[in-house]
């Protein structure tokens, strides 16, 4: 029996498909979640803490990763999770207009962020077996785009169908349960394409080949690689300012201005963050990429690192001027934005490093569950740090807190070639 059945086959079809269908979800539960329980009336505080809590699934996803190389195949596995997800917005979008629907919807939206990291899992896995080794460095820049375009369709045109809604109807709740159950049918549909044009890639052969002995030598292998302690530390501390961010930046843009927000409506909030915040996104993070490949992760570390605190500074120039002038908040999010992506680039080669040897699958899972953990506990106390010091002292706040990460940087060790192009690459 043949290790593998032809790679690269049919990439240009299932590459596209198969990475907007892992980011949909992601931003659907991490990101438009804020925004619908906002507009349902929940407050800052529970926003920060229960939709951070939604992060744990990625943390804890390398305690399940070695189980998805054990059992079945990738493909079985990233199929089956996406039509979990499906079913689970479907739960989301059917119990908004109940009595219990914040307790009902964080369920469902649990159950989809747990199916969506093993679906991260299998996805990353599946591309691995799918394609040579050129082929993974010639379609890094694929995967990446279709993920953003999702989170374009998330954060810009889902969000923008609900503020339609909110206005059309003048009942904020049946608009999200129509908007949700709309994007439910929609992960269905992404989920029969991925069926169709995704190959089975996979003998038992190589299946074989691709399984760790046990799910200690995992862990143990990853634990002592050297220096892992400050990379962890690193890792966790890398975007602490921009994981609270993130969660009150919408709330900030949406609260009227007797609260120290903005007053932006639905519709604008989605049209200025889901089109021209994720281009410029897309755009920070193809020019971050191909920077590396050029020069290397060394020369663009620093830069890099800066780049995505820096810009927080025009959110606390917002926030303590009151300032909700259209341009201003639009160049706020573009460099925002941009200035993430870009700076993100560097950031996910570090984790490509840090994954590098045995069990690279299951040790890159684990490397992007600390990734999470970086995200999920200072999210979670986002929503207090916002209420306690308001919405000018809480971006000053984000501001000071990229020093750690610039303090660590000068302790990681990587080769400063790490992520350079070769003559032998395409």
């Amino acid at each position: 029996m043949t290790r593998m059945i032809q790679k690269d086959k049919r990439a240009w079809a299932w590459v596209p498909f198969l990475y907007f269908t892992q980011g949909l979800p992601y931003v659907i539960v991490v990101t438009v979640s804020v925004i619908m329980y906002k507009k349902l009336g929940i407050s800052n505080d529970d926003i920060g803490l229960y939709t951070s809590l939604l992060y744990l699934p990625w943390v804890l996803k390398p305690l399940w990763s070695p189980f998805v190389d054990l059992k079945s195949t990738k493909r079985n596995w990233f199929l089956a999770m996406q039509l979990v997800i499906a079913l689970a917005l479907f739960g989301v979008g059917l119990s908004l207009p109940t009595n219990l629907f914040f307790v009902t919807t964080l369920a469902c939206f649990w159950m989809a962020a747990f199916a969506s990291a093993t679906n991260d899992i299998a996805s990353d896995g599946y591309y691995m077996i799918g394609l040579s080794e050129k082929k993974q460095s010639f379609f890094v820049g694929i995967r990446s785009t279709f993920y953003r375009l999702a989170m374009v369709t998330g954060e810009g045109l889902i969000v923008i169908l609900a503020g339609f809604l909110e206005n059309h109807y003048g009942d904020n709740t049946k608009a999200w349960s129509i908007t949700i159950t709309a994007t439910a049918f929609l992960m269905l549909a992404l989920t029969a394409s991925n069926f169709f044009v995704a190959p089975k890639y996979e003998s038992s052969s190589s299946i074989s080949l691709d399984k760790p002995k046990g799910f200690l030598e995992v862990f143990t292998s990853f634990f002592k690689k050297p220096n892992i302690g400050i990379a962890l530390a690193f890792i966790l501390t890398y975007r602490l300012g921009e994981s609270q961010l993130v969660k009150m930046a919408a709330p900030f843009l949406l609260d009227p201005p007797e609260k120290g927000g903005l007053g932006y409506s639905t519709e604008l909030l989605g049209t200025i963050f889901g089109t021209v915040g994720v281009i410029m996104l897309s755009i920070g993070g193809i020019l971050g990429g191909i920077l590396i490949s050029r020069d290397g992760l060394k020369k663009w570390m620093l830069p890099m690192v800066l780049s995505l605190n820096v810009p927080n500074i025009l959110y606390a120039i917002l926030a303590q001027t009151q300032t909700d002038h259209i341009v201003a908040v639009t160049a706020t999010v573009v460099f925002e934005k941009f200035g993430y992506g870009f700076g993100f680039a560097a950031f996910l080669m570090y984790l490509i490093y840090i994954a590098e040897g045995k069990s690279k699958t299951s040790h890159y899972a684990i490397a992007t569950g600390f990734m999470a953990l970086g995200m999920m506990l200072p999210g979670m106390l986002s929503g207090y740090m916002q209420s306690w010091l308001g919405y000018g002292g809480f971006f000053i706040w984000v501001v000071l807190a990229a020093l750690p990460a610039l303090f660590l940087l000068r302790y990681i060790k990587y080769p400063a070639d790490y992520g350079k192009k070769t003559s032998g690459n395409e």
